[in-house]
């Protein structure tokens, strides 16, 4: 039954009778309903407009890479800087992507920069956006190491420039895209509200989204206190379907705020994470590691199928795209990462103690170490920019 929330709660918001559901009411019914037609086996292969299926393809060793080292790049968090953080072995460096009918172009980070020149690039989303933007960042450091160069931090919005070029490149915090306030100490997570962020979004040339995995979080890690949907608010609701109303209130400003004509959109892929190894150790019952702990090669086979899970919350992406009255360039990167259980921290990040070191309780399985996998996300995000 629905409980009436103490009453400081309910002065907050005015005169709204503020009640606490686990979602069940009509209008989730019909997300729900809505949402069991979208499924399918395999993702939509997306190409790019020279019929390359960039996203589809094998992973081949490659000597060449590396394009830069940890200890050439200082703008690298400790969360993704593996190296540094004792990851004895670097085979995991050393694969590149090849699509199934084309070559990738070897990424240029000068040429990047003349075809940018005076341009501005913002990623926005949770911390997989962060890990990709600091990785172009060294991309193109790496080309140009003795340009001038500017970084500041900030808790929500960061930006690193190539003065040089007049190149800005900015990271904003914004894991759900929607808006999430606090208020007298409450986190509200508003489903049908973009604008206070979207101010942030609304000058860049080019915008790179993502958003996926804290709509999953559980128990302490959840980002919020209350969800607001439809002028009610709820403890909580199926995840895929909050995921859904929130990334279609993104969509639906995307359609009315940006001109596609003059700003280039991109939406990130769902990144996998690496939990279950149960999905890549075919005839055997049981795994012999927890997660990603140890692991130090890709998954084998061709990426022309996903192997383990599909994620659902990637169904919810292509569906929300689709539906967009210009969509924007999904940058699909779901089942190329899915082959690299190798590519994660694993232990290998600046937040543990040696004791959590040595327990794979701690692994990472979720970001992706630096120099590493998001330099091929980036390749990716090159070739659709430049060819």
């Amino acid at each position: 039954m629905l409980t009436l929330l103490s009453s400081l709660f309910h002065l907050l918001f005015f005169t709204l009778t503020l009640q606490c559901h686990i979602a069940s009411s009509a209008i989730l019914y019909s997300l729900k309903h809505h949402h069991s037609n979208i499924h399918h086996q395999r993702p939509m292969i997306h190409a790019n407009q020279t019929n390359c299926a960039l996203f589809v393809g094998t992973w081949i060793p490659d000597d060449t890479y590396p394009f830069y080292q940890s200890l050439n790049c200082p703008m690298i968090d400790p969360q993704f800087n593996c190296k540094l953080f004792g990851r004895p072995d670097t085979n995991y460096l050393k694969y590149r992507w090849r699509p199934l009918n084309c070559e990738l172009p070897r990424f240029n980070g000068v040429q990047f920069l003349m075809g940018l020149k005076g341009k501005s690039i913002m990623f926005v989303g949770d911390s997989l956006g962060r890990n990709q933007w600091e990785s172009l960042i060294c991309m193109i450091y790496t080309a140009v190491p003795q340009s001038q160069t500017q970084l500041v931090r900030g808790e929500i919005l960061s930006t690193f420039r190539f003065l040089d070029y007049g190149v800005t490149l900015s990271y904003h915090k914004a894991p759900y895209l929607v808006e999430i306030d606090v208020a007298q100490g409450k986190r509200v997570l508003k489903l049908e509200e973009v604008d206070g962020n979207g101010d942030a979004w609304r000058e860049a040339d080019i915008l790179s989204f993502n958003s996926g995995h804290w709509w999953t979080h559980q128990g302490s890690l959840k980002g919020w206190d209350y969800i607001e949907l439809g002028g009610k608010y709820y403890q909580d609701m199926d995840r895929l379907e909050a995921m859904e109303r929130g990334l279609k209130t993104w969509a639906n400003w995307v359609d009315t705020n940006i001109d596609q004509r003059k700003t280039k959109v991109f939406f990130l892929g769902i990144s996998p994470t690496h939990t279950n190894p149960n999905e890549w150790i075919y005839g055997s019952t049981t795994a012999t590691s927890k997660n990603c702990y140890g692991e130090t090669a890709p998954i084998s086979g061709t990426g022309t199928s996903y192997p383990g899970i599909y994620p659902e919350q990637m169904k919810v992406v292509d569906m929300v795209i689709r539906e967009m009255r210009n969509p924007v360039y999904l940058l699909d990167i779901t089942m190329l990462s899915a082959f690299r259980k190798d590519a994660h921290p694993s232990v290998y990040s600046g937040d543990l103690s040696p004791q959590q070191r040595a327990n794979p309780i701690y692994s990472d399985c979720s970001h992706w170490c630096l120099p590493g996998l998001p330099d091929t996300w980036n390749e990716l995000f090159y070739t659709t920019l430049f060819y």
